[in-house]
């Protein structure tokens, strides 16, 4: 996995009051993916899903709607596809970190594509455990891209 800073931490307002929970948006036409994300994410103390989306339109709409802390979206999705969709909320929302979800495998090619389109990270859904990993990176400020097995180092 690439690990690199991409960007300062935003500033969050800090009170006497208690930490608020990390807010992402799940976008996947998949609603079975989406229940399974949820509970792959809630299950994290500190993290809430604060909405839902089927398609890219609907993923747009909810980042301005509810201004998650992170989106985790879809590579294919009917109407705009997640690629189409990051460009269009990282012109609106630079500042929130996109993970890109998808069946195929990371390929160096998807993760310049997906580094154009505004994603800070790339997974592949066959290895859903490492979804919580990629998020806790994101939150960090860097960024998190899966390497193709022909990317790592063979002993």
């Amino acid at each position: 996995m690439t690990h690199t800073a991409w960007f300062p931490p935003r500033k969050r307002k800090t009170h006497s009051c208690p930490a608020m929970p990390v807010r992402i948006l799940i976008a996947d036409d998949d609603a079975s993916i989406r229940r399974l994300l949820r509970r792959l994410i809630e299950s994290h103390e500190d993290w809430k899903v604060c909405g839902e989306a089927q398609d890219g339109n609907e993923a747009i709409n909810k980042t301005s709607q509810l201004n998650p802390d992170v989106i985790v979206m879809d590579l294919a999705m009917p109407q705009m596809n997640g690629l189409q969709a990051g460009r269009a909320i990282s012109q609106k929302a630079p500042e929130t970190p996109l993970l890109l979800l998808t069946v195929q495998q990371v390929s160096k090619e998807l993760t310049t594509e997906a580094r154009h389109a505004g994603f800070k990270g790339a997974i592949s859904k066959s290895t859903g455990s490492e979804v919580v990993k990629a998020i806790e990176v994101l939150l960090q400020r860097h960024t998190f891209f899966q390497p193709v097995r022909s990317d790592v180092f063979a002993w």
